[in-house]
C-alpha cells in the first residue's frame, strides 16, 4: 500500500450555504447566530463539515435541509475558499453554494432551532471569516445566471403576477426595469403563462396571475429578461 497519502497533510473541507429568499419584493439571505466557538454569537451562513461517507454535493444538500427541510432544491457551487487564516479554529477548506428557496416552503421550526433569520440582502449584518466574499460571489453568479435561464422562479410562490415577477428580476439586478419594455418580452414567452385566476391583495380591480410551465420551456428554451 503506497504511503504517499501518509506524508502530506490532512485538513478539515467544510461547505458553506448562502441561500436566497424573495420576501416583499426584497431579496433576502438566511443567517444564523453562531451558538459555539470560535465566533460565538456572531452572524454566519449556515455550513457543515463534509462526512466520510458523502460527498461535497450532498454534503451541502444535506446541509440545507438540516437547516430549512427542504429537498431538490435549486443549488449551484460558488467556489473554493482556502485561504490559510479563513478559519481561526483549524485548517479548513471551504466550498460554497448557493441555493434558492420559496419562504412559502421552508420549515419554520427548524430555521428557529438554528438561530436563523432572513435578512434583507442590502442591510446585512457583519459576517465571520470569509463569507461576505461568498456571498458577493454568490450574487453575481446569479445575476449573471439569471439572465439567460429561469432560475429566478425557484423564488417565487407557484402563482405570481407580473409585478412580483418585475420586482424578482430588478432585486436580483439591483436596478429598475421599464415596466412596458419587461411586459412586452414576458409575453414572447410562451413558458410564461397566464392564468384566469386574479389576485386582489393589492388593489379592488387586481391583477391576472401567472405561472412558470417547465415542460413548455424545455420545448423551446429561449429565455431572457
Amino acid at each position: 500500500m503506497t504511503t504517499y497519502y501518509n506524508i502530506n497533510p490532512k485538513f478539515y473541507v467544510s461547505v458553506d450555504c448562502i441561500i436566497f429568499g424573495f420576501d416583499e419584493g426584497e431579496l433576502k439571505l438566511l443567517l444564523l447566530k453562531r451558538n459555539f466557538e470560535p465566533a460565538m454569537g456572531k452572524w454566519s451562513l449556515m455550513g457543515g463539515f463534509v462526512q466520510e461517507d458523502e460527498s461535497v454535493d450532498a454534503a451541502a444538500k444535506r446541509v440545507l435541509s438540516e437547516l430549512t427541510g427542504l429537498e431538490n432544491v435549486y443549488m449551484e457551487q460558488v467556489g473554493t475558499f482556502g485561504d490559510l487564516e479563513r478559519d481561526p479554529g483549524e485548517r479548513v477548506i471551504s466550498v460554497a453554494y448557493y441555493a434558492l428557496v420559496n419562504v412559502n416552503e421552508y420549515d419554520r421550526g427548524l430555521v428557529q432551532q438554528h438561530n436563523a433569520y432572513w435578512t434583507k440582502i442590502d442591510e446585512l449584518p457583519q459576517l465571520i471569516f470569509d463569507h461576505p466574499i461568498m456571498i458577493s460571489k454568490a450574487r453575481e453568479l446569479m445575476k449573471h445566471k439569471a439572465s439567460y435561464n429561469p432560475i429566478g422562479f425557484n423564488l417565487l410562490p407557484e402563482l405570481f403576477t407580473l409585478t412580483q415577477l418585475q420586482n424578482l428580476y430588478e432585486a436580483i439586478y439591483g436596478e429598475p426595469m421599464d415596466k412596458r419594455n419587461f411586459r412586452k418580452r414576458v409575453a414572447e414567452m410562451d413558458f410564461i403563462e397566464k392564468t384566469d385566476l386574479i389576485d386582489k391583495s393589492g388593489s379592488r380591480r387586481g391583477a391576472y396571475l401567472y405561472k412558470f410551465n417547465d415542460k413548455a420551456y424545455k420545448k423551446d428554451p429561449k429565455f431572457k429578461l
